[in-house]
Parts: C-alpha cells; sequence; structure tokens
C-alpha cells in the first residue's frame, strides 16, 4: 500500500515509533514533547491525521488506543530519499552508500536495504 509522504511533523512521530513500537497518544507526547514544543493536544491531532492517511494504524490493548507505524522505515525514507534525489538533485542512477552511512536512525542492514531502494527507483526513472 502506498502513502503519502510525511510531513516533517509526520516524520518526527514515525521516527519515534520506529525506535519504541506501539504506543499510547499519551506515551507518544511524553517521549517527544520537550524536542517537538508540542502540547497534547497537537500530538493527538497529528498521530489523528497520520492514521487518516494511512502512515499510522491502531488497535487496541487493554481498553487503551495503541498506534503502529503503518509502513516500515526503509520503504518510507527511501520514497523520501527518492523525491528528494530526483526532484531536488536531478540524480539518475546509483546514490553513493555513504550518503547514508553516518546515520544513527539506520542500522547497516537498512543503509544497504535504503541505498539499493533508492538506486533502483532513480534507474527506473533514467530508463524511461
Amino acid at each position: 500500500m502506498h502513502h503519502p509522504p510525511p510531513s516533517d511533523a509526520e516524520l518526527t512521530v514515525l521516527k519515534h515509533f520506529w525506535k519504541a513500537g506501539p504506543q499510547s497518544v499519551r506515551e507518544v507526547h511524553a517521549a517527544i514533547s520537550i524536542a517537538t514544543g508540542w502540547k497534547p493536544s497537537t500530538t493527538r491531532t497529528v498521530i489523528a491525521r497520520m492514521e487518516a492517511k494511512g502512515l499510522l494504524t491502531r488497535g487496541d490493548m487493554h481498553g487503551l488506543s495503541v498506534y503502529s507505524a503503518a509502513s516500515d522505515k526503509v520503504s518510507t525514507l527511501a520514497g523520501l530519499m527518492t523525491s528528494l534525489a530526483r526532484d531536488v538533485f536531478e540524480m539518475r542512477g546509483a546514490v553513493p552508500a555513504s550518503f547514508f552511512a553516518d546515520s544513527p536512525l539506520l542500522s547497516e542492514a537498512e543503509a544497504a536495504e535504503l541505498e539499493a531502494l533508492v538506486s533502483s527507483a532513480l534507474e527506473e526513472d533514467g530508463d524511461a
């Protein structure tokens, strides 16, 4: 399933879910509010919009709504990176692995998978 690209605020929330796993709105807010400066209502609004866009899924655990990222980290980042490389830098073809090497968000395996996904998408664009 294809999801729209996340906004900067949504990406902040997704990055938290990728690290922490499923959580309630209250748990997410407690974890990100110092960095974002958001009020609880802002966190609730962003999460509700993300669920509506298909970026998050909601489940129930012990009578509490718990949210999870709807798509995996590498796929989401590949979409963002492909768009950046194609639309901003006008790149076609392979993306150098060093571009992802120092990211604390990615393991070595995830960086390699991301490199392959982005390079493949850009190469397909170049062939079109």
